[in-house]
């Protein structure tokens, strides 16, 4: 059988609009969020969720930490994939973001998910997308992906280690940048919440929680020399937005599946102590029968 393209797979980037015109309009439980929390990018719409308290309008239903799925996408979430493209191809991943109404998929665009919660469904306090600091948050929201990639080569298995070493250093920078903003400034796009500071706590969790597992003790040591960043990952922890969505067990479940390299000395060199704030006051995932 071969491989099905990447490009042969469909997607789905709908947004919610302001009113009927825009066909996918806000308007209370007409949608669901589908996610699994120790999944970074589902991780970070769960937590904007949480800050905008949108629990009564929004419902989200919690899936398995581990995909369950043949083709590493969610049983549960299969019938909505087929409902939106016949025989759809790929894998039933999450985050999905779903009409109700109609049972189609809106969106599983993460960035267009965030923005629609704060948009269209949150009504302005706290503002987490406030006009005027949208490049400030689109700047971090790049580094934070660059950060994450360079984490992920410099533990790859196989990778040359100039490779390595280069990767690592693309990291630093990136930490080092993020702590000169908090050298100026409370939050990373000011002195107020916003996205970016989801996208830097989801970030640093999982440097901590997976990418450090393959790096040396060297490479955590200058990885833990950012003091106010850590600090700072720390004080959000604390927020029950974001530590209720911490399910670490889940983290270090979906890593070891998903995984095949070995730990290197890092792994043993804690950074945060995640496990104090972890508050698991959301819903228990819901899981297919049998």
């Amino acid at each position: 059988m071969s491989a099905i393209s990447p490009s042969a797979v469909p997607s789905f980037r709908g947004r919610i609009g302001r009113d009927a015109r825009s066909g996918y309009y806000a308007a209370a439980r007409r949608y669901r969020l589908h996610l699994s929390v120790s999944c970074p990018q589902s991780l970070r719409i769960a937590v904007t969720h949480s800050l905008l308290g949108l629990g009564d309008g929004l419902p989200v239903t919690l899936l398995p930490a581990v995909p369950d799925g043949p083709d590493g996408g969610h049983r549960l979430l299969r019938p909505l994939y087929e409902a939106s493209s016949h025989q759809y191809p790929g894998p039933a991943a999450a985050p999905v973001l779903h009409d109700t109404w109609t049972g189609r998929i809106v969106s599983t665009h993460t960035p267009d998910i965030l923005r629609d919660l704060v948009r269209q469904f949150g009504a302005g306090d706290p503002d987490l997308l406030p006009h005027g600091a949208e490049e400030a948050i689109g700047g971090v929201d790049r580094l934070c992906e660059e950060m994450g990639r360079a984490a992920q080569r410099a533990g790859l298995p196989g990778t040359d280690q100039e490779a390595r070493d280069a990767a690592l250093a693309t990291l630093l920078e990136g930490l080092e940048a993020l702590e000169r903003r908090l050298a100026l400034q409370d939050h990373m796009a000011g002195d107020e919440l916003t996205l970016a500071d989801v996208h830097v706590w989801a970030t640093l969790l999982q440097l901590d929680t997976v990418h450090r597992h393959h790096l040396d003790a060297a490479a955590v040591h200058r990885i833990t020399g950012h003091p106010r960043l850590w600090a700072y990952a720390r004080g959000l922890a604390a927020h029950p937005a974001f530590g209720s969505h911490l399910d670490l067990d889940g983290i270090a479940r979906r890593h070891h599946a998903r995984c095949r390299g070995e730990e290197a000395a890092g792994a043993a060199v804690q950074i945060v102590d995640w496990a104090a704030y972890a508050r698991r006051t959301a819903p228990e995932p819901v899981r297919q029968p049998g």
